[in-house]
C-alpha cells in the first residue's frame, strides 16, 4: 500500500476531506496497551484458574449476561444501526444500543463507526484501516498482517476523519453525549461486573473474581472474537456471494456463535445495510433474531432484510 500517501494527498487537492482527521494522545495509546495486554493475561490463565479455584455459576451467569449485553451492543448497535443503518430505532433503544456498545471497550460510539465506514469505503485496498493484506500475499506478509488487521492496527497514532466518515453522528446530540462519556462507561463496564458479585455473595472473594471473570475475560474473548472479523474473516473462510473487486470477507462459521452472527462476513460484504449476515441457510444470526423481536415489539422500524431478488443477484456462478 505504498501508495496511500500520494492518494490521499490527491484527494485532498481534488477537495475530498482526507481519511485522517488527527492523532492519538500518548495516553490514548497507552492506555490500548492496557486494555489489549491485561485482559489477556486474564484470558490465558482463565483456564488454570478454572481448573483450580475461583469459578462458580455465579461468576459463569455474571460473564455471560456481560458478554451478551456487550457484544449485542456492538453488533446491533454500533454495527448494524448506527454504522450501516440497517434499520431504525426509537431514541431510547437508539441511546440504549450506542450504551451497549461502549460498554464493550472498543473504543467511543462515533470513532467506531467512522473507522468502520472507512473500512468498507476501502476494503482490502489503500485506505482499510485494517485489511490483513496490508504486507502482501506472501506467507510472511500475510502473517505480519493478520497480526497487524487483528490488534496492531489500533495501536497506531492515526485517527480515522470523524467529519469524514461519521458527520451525521457528530450532529446528532445523543450519540454525541454518549460519545463524551466513553470514558466513565469504560469504568462502568469494568465496576459493575464485581458490584454485582459482591451484591450476590456478600463477600469481597466474590466481587473478586466477578471482577476477572466477568470484567477481564469477557473484555479479552470479546475483543478477539470482534477483532477476529478484521483478521480472520478477510483471510479464511468460503466466499459464496460477489463482494466489490478485491474484497476478500469471507464467511468463517466457527465464530458465528461467538460473535453473533458478524463472521457471515461475507454475506455482510455482500450487502452492507442488511440487517441479517447470515442470509444463507443454516447460518445463524443472533444479531438478525434480536432485530427481528425488537420489529415485533414495534421498537424498530425499516428494517432492511434480504429478499430473494438481491440475494439471486449477489450469489456467485457456480465454477465448472
Amino acid at each position: 500500500m505504498a501508495s496511500s500517501k500520494a492518494g490521499a494527498f490527491d484527494r485532498e487537492r481534488a477537495g475530498v476531506a482526507p481519511l485522517i482527521g488527527g492523532r492519538k494522545p500518548t495516553a490514548a495509546v497507552a492506555a490500548l496497551w492496557v486494555f489489549v495486554l491485561v485482559p489477556f493475561a486474564a484470558l490465558a490463565a482463565a483456564v488454570p484458574v478454572a481448573w483450580g479455584w475461583g469459578l462458580s455459576w455465579t461468576d459463569v451467569a455474571i460473564a455471560a449476561a456481560a458478554y451478551i449485553l456487550t457484544g449485542l451492543g456492538v453488533t446491533v448497535g454500533f454495527h448494524r444501526h448506527l454504522t450501516h443503518g440497517a434499520f431504525k430505532a426509537r431514541r431510547w433503544l437508539r441511546i440504549a444500543l450506542a450504551v451497549a456498545g461502549s460498554l464493550a471497550v472498543q473504543g467511543s460510539v462515533i470513532q467506531w463507526v467512522a473507522d468502520h465506514r472507512r473500512h468498507h469505503a476501502f476494503t482490502d485496498r489503500d485506505g482499510d484501516p485494517h485489511s490483513p493484506w496490508r504486507y502482501g500475499h506472501s506467507v510472511r506478509g500475510l502473517a505480519k498482517g493478520l497480526v497487524f488487521a487483528h490488534v496492531g492496527w489500533m495501536l497506531g497514532r492515526d485517527l480515522t476523519n470523524r467529519e469524514r466518515f461519521a458527520k451525521d453522528l457528530l450532529n446528532d446530540a445523543d450519540i454525541g453525549r454518549v460519545d463524551r462519556l466513553f470514558g466513565p462507561l469504560v469504568a462502568a463496564s469494568l465496576l459493575l461486573p464485581p458490584a454485582a458479585g459482591l451484591l450476590v455473595t456478600g463477600t469481597w472473594q466474590g466481587a473478586a473474581t466477578a471482577f476477572f471473570w466477568g470484567s477481564l475475560v469477557r473484555l479479552a474473548l470479546l475483543h478477539h472474537v470482534t477483532w477476529s472479523i478484521n483478521s480472520v474473516c478477510h483471510v479464511f473462510g468460503e466466499r459464496p456471494l460477489k463482494t466489490r473487486a478485491g474484497d476478500r470477507a469471507a464467511n468463517f462459521w466457527p465464530l458465528a456463535i461467538l460473535s453473533f452472527g458478524e463472521s457471515w462476513h461475507n454475506g455482510h460484504h455482500a450487502d452492507p445495510t442488511c440487517a441479517r449476515h447470515g442470509v444463507l441457510p443454516g447460518q445463524i444470526d443472533i444479531s438478525a433474531r434480536l432485530i427481528r423481536w425488537l420489529e415485533r415489539l414495534g421498537w424498530v422500524g425499516d428494517v432492511r432484510w434480504p429478499t430473494p431478488a438481491r440475494l439471486a443477484a449477489r450469489r456467485r456462478e457456480p465454477s465448472s
